[in-house]
């Protein structure tokens, strides 16, 4: 996720998401409106007396909203590092942790596929919330009841700690606990096909938490939506790491001698009659044996009809070229169209010469071949150069 980075610990990342800058004025009003109940239900839980009556004086519930809110979401910063650090233990690279509208979201480089160890760094994140809310009861325990105003803060961190650590132990993956429901699948089974059952039932309670959402919470109604999203996606990437495993980039790609290139000095008319009639939205540009740049449909859109016939393609070219080598995954060139928001790579050996060109296209045509044949790990290489390109 992007955000505003703030700081790092640990040498981790932590950023602010800007529904995070949002949520948090929201959630300090809704508390601070709603301090006089919430001390009743503290004073309920943990046999207390707190005094309603200053903590609703002039601004002071608002003082409280705000503390109480800051302090939700350090304890949600705190149990991403639950998960982080652990997963850190095993060797995984953390790029982020993000507060957002739901709460935190650590980003994993690569997420395990080790049962044992999903199972140790999906657990570890409600474990942190349950230390903490024992912590904050401790401390409420102990505070006099001179300090009612902070005695009602860390009474409310106790319970709602316990309490994200309960919700996030519901199997809604991809929620801490829908991850140890896929931990425990794969003892026994694929993790693809662990993935998927998760996943499905995954869906099944964000359409639950959403259709109680509609009488309780339009809040828990978002909230499951993104679940929903977040299940379907996962699985969906899972899905095509298992079917892409031992595929690699020259497998895929068309090769150099398929290849339809364009010179710099093609005018963008040209251009863009060559896309129509060869049915292809980017082309690598060429000079001589060089590659140069790439240029795409959006390229030369960019330029008005009444002067497409005086622009060349170098006028409009991308000249900062992500490419990858032919000996790279299959996988790895998903990602890096990803993180670069292009539509297709170049690929270039180790001598720099441009030997094919992987795109978006040639990766869906080949994960369905490979869904309906197997997985390319049980063909020959000529095999699997062979797959159909559409680019």
């Amino acid at each position: 996720m992007r955000g505003i980075r703030i700081g790092s610990a640990f040498g981790i990342p932590i950023k602010l998401d800007l529904t995070f800058l949002l949520v948090l004025p929201l959630f300090a009003w809704l508390i601070g409106t709603d301090v006089a109940q919430l001390t009743g239900v503290v004073n309920d839980l943990f046999g207390s007396a707190i005094d309603v009556g200053p903590l609703t004086a002039g601004s002071m519930q608002w003082v409280l909203g705000a503390a109480a809110a800051l302090g939700l979401f350090v304890c949600v910063l705190l149990h991403e590092f639950g998960h982080s650090l652990v997963a850190m233990r095993y060797g995984y690279r953390i790029d982020s942790i993000t507060l957002w509208l739901f709460g935190g979201v650590a980003s994993f480089a690569e997420m395990p596929e080790d049962w044992k160890q999903e199972l140790a760094i999906a657990i570890a994140g409600p474990i942190v919330s349950v230390a903490l809310g024992v912590v904050s009861y401790v401390a409420f325990l102990v505070l006099p009841s001179a300090l009612d105003p902070v005695k009602f803060v860390v009474g409310y961190l106790a319970l709602t700690n316990v309490v994200l650590a309960v919700f996030n132990m519901l199997p809604g993956f991809p929620m801490d606990g829908g991850r140890v429901l896929r931990a425990l699948l794969a003892r026994n089974r694929p993790h693809a096909r662990a993935t998927q059952i998760a996943a499905e039932v995954g869906k099944v309670f964000a359409f639950l938490l959403g259709l109680f959402g509609l009488f309780a919470n339009l809040f828990l109604v978002a909230l499951a939506f993104f679940i929903y999203i977040g299940a379907s996606s996962e699985a969906q990437q899972t899905v095509m790491k298992a079917a892409f495993q031992d595929v690699t980039v020259r497998d895929v790609m068309t090769p150099r001698a398929d290849l339809d290139i364009v010179s710099e000095d093609t005018s963008v008319a040209e251009l863009l009659e060559r896309m129509f009639t060869e049915r292809h939205t980017g082309y690598p540009v060429m000079d001589g044996d060089r590659l140069v740049g790439m240029v795409t449909l959006d390229d030369a859109r960019s330029v008005r009809e009444v002067e497409r016939d005086a622009y060349r393609v170098d006028d409009v070219m991308s000249a900062d070229v992500a490419a990858i080598s032919p000996d790279a995954d299959a996988m790895t060139a998903i990602e890096q169209m990803q993180q670069h928001d292009v539509g297709r790579l170049p690929v270039v050996d180790g001598d720099g010469q441009v030997v094919g060109l992987i795109s978006r296209s040639d990766l869906v045509t080949a994960f369905n071949i490979i869904q309906s044949r197997g997985t390319l790990s049980s063909l020959s290489p000529r095999q699997g150069s062979n797959l159909p390109n559409l680019r």
